[in-house]
């Protein structure tokens, strides 16, 4: 469970996920300005601050309070090697009661794209989901025409579920989504449905 000073690490074979800090404001702007070409076709419209100080700040501050909450999880991964930034995943809409349930989300960095670093570290948090936070199901969407990220999903073991209709508003546009999750006791095999 998360507990109010403490500091949430999740190690992997190449990566520590962590809760953002302040101080990785440059390094968060700089990946995610030289990414914007690559990453905004598959996320909301950036707000006009999206990418100033105060913005990450104020990302910062929701990050402490959601795992003050136990709303969500906000993590950065950060390549352990050389400490850089490589991408973001957020464990959110965290449900308790009779869902237990909670979704993910996640971006990585273009440079760092198709190295297994986002299947690592998205089997360590439905790991850390599962065995620290007591969840039984992890979901994930995304649109339909992401190869890459059903990919990944996949890669981690989530199975594919259907498709929520106007799921999302992306780049400006409500889309479809494909729906996936990760179950801790999953006795589903391998699907092919909805794959293209």
């Amino acid at each position: 469970m998360f507990t109010r000073r403490s500091k949430i690490r999740i190690e992997t074979e190449r990566m520590t996920l962590r809760l953002p800090m302040h101080s990785d404001y440059l390094d968060w702007r700089d990946l995610r300005s030289q990414g914007q070409t690559f990453l905004q076709p598959w996320e909301p419209q950036w707000a006009a601050d999206h990418l100033s100080r105060k913005g990450f700040t104020n990302r910062v501050y929701w990050a402490q309070r959601s795992v003050v909450a136990q709303t969500a999880l906000p993590l950065f991964l950060v390549r352990r090697e050389d400490n850089v930034l490589l991408g973001a995943l957020t464990l959110d809409n965290i449900r308790r009661g009779p869902a237990q349930a909670g979704t993910v989300g996640y971006w990585i960095g273009h440079g760092f794209a198709r190295q297994g670093y986002m299947r690592e570290a998205l089997a360590a948090v439905v790991h850390y989901s599962f065995t620290k936070l007591d969840l039984s199901r992890v979901e994930a969407a995304c649109l339909p025409e992401n190869t890459a990220s059903r990919g990944v999903l996949e890669k981690a073991g989530f199975k594919y579920e259907g498709v929520a209709q106007s799921y999302l508003q992306i780049n400006g546009r409500w889309r479809n989504h494909v729906l996936y999750s990760s179950l801790r006791n999953d006795r589903r095999g391998p699907t092919q449905v909805g794959l293209a």
